[in-house]
């Protein structure tokens, strides 16, 4: 129970790996509140998921890529839960698209969901978990594709790269409020992201052949190293990423 007594807000939490952190933290004794855009079933199940571990949960609709939707949610989670003491960015789309005639508008609707997004979320729970004046745990899920390239992600491995940093500088202007500020930078994690990439078996193959372990990961792989983070048993860890793939990052050569 390692977060016994805590409050988690999540991001994108109605599926995949947003939905595994948040019954995962639920696991561990935490009231949840969810963000979700499209997936009303989801959301609902997911609460019902929380509510049924006997901790309260909360859902709120909302685009993160619309800065007044990071204000809203955390104002109406406390108004729910009480209080924010973990934080979890988590929402992020990517529609695969080769570089050459990437459309503007894919290209900005994935800067203004992934990263945008991120930056007005984490600046409303940050500001307050500041004024609540006990700390908090800011985790960000980044990608490894903040670390390398991807011939139809070259939308998407800017904005990871650009969340991993914004949590090193976060850790910096937040660390005197006792706010740590950590990413994770999942490898290839069976989504609703990349289930269509996936589909051909032969890619699912290749992919798996690349990963020490021998298999791609399931969103309740990431479950756990963000419950850590979340903890006290991370007090003294702000800045860091933590690489959960499987040991895809250092088998690429």
């Amino acid at each position: 129970m390692l977060l016994q007594g805590k409050t988690m807000l999540v991001t994108g939490g109605s599926a995949g790996i947003g939905r595994a952190a948040a019954v995962g933290a639920a696991r561990h004794g935490a009231d949840v509140a969810i963000n979700y855009l499209h997936d009303d079933e989801g959301a609902a199940s997911c609460v019902a998921e929380i509510e049924a571990l006997g901790r309260r949960a909360f859902a709120l609709h909302g685009d993160v890529a619309d800065p007044e939707t990071a204000n809203s949610f955390v104002d109406s989670a406390v108004a729910a839960l009480g209080k924010v003491d973990i934080f979890v960015n988590n929402a992020g789309i990517c529609p695969f698209h080769a570089f050459l005639d990437m459309p503007v508008e894919t290209f900005e609707r994935t800067m203004r969901v992934n990263l945008h997004g991120a930056y007005f979320m984490v600046q409303a729970a940050a500001n307050r978990m500041v004024a609540q004046g006990h700390g908090g745990s800011i985790v960000a899920v980044s990608s490894i594709s903040a670390l390398v390239g991807g011939e139809y992600q070259t939308h998407y491995t800017p904005t990871k790269a650009g969340v991993h940093s914004l949590m090193q500088s976060a850790a910096i202007a937040l660390g005197r409020h006792g706010i740590r500020c950590n990413s994770v930078l999942p490898g290839t994690i069976l989504t609703d992201i990349n289930k269509d990439d996936l589909a051909d078996p032969a890619k699912r193959a290749y992919m798996e052949g690349r990963i020490p372990l021998g298999r791609l990961g399931q969103p309740d792989d990431l479950a756990g190293p963000i419950v850590f983070l979340a903890s006290d048993l991370a007090h003294y860890v702000t800045g860091a990423a933590l690489l959960v793939d499987g040991g895809a990052f250092v088998n690429l050569q």
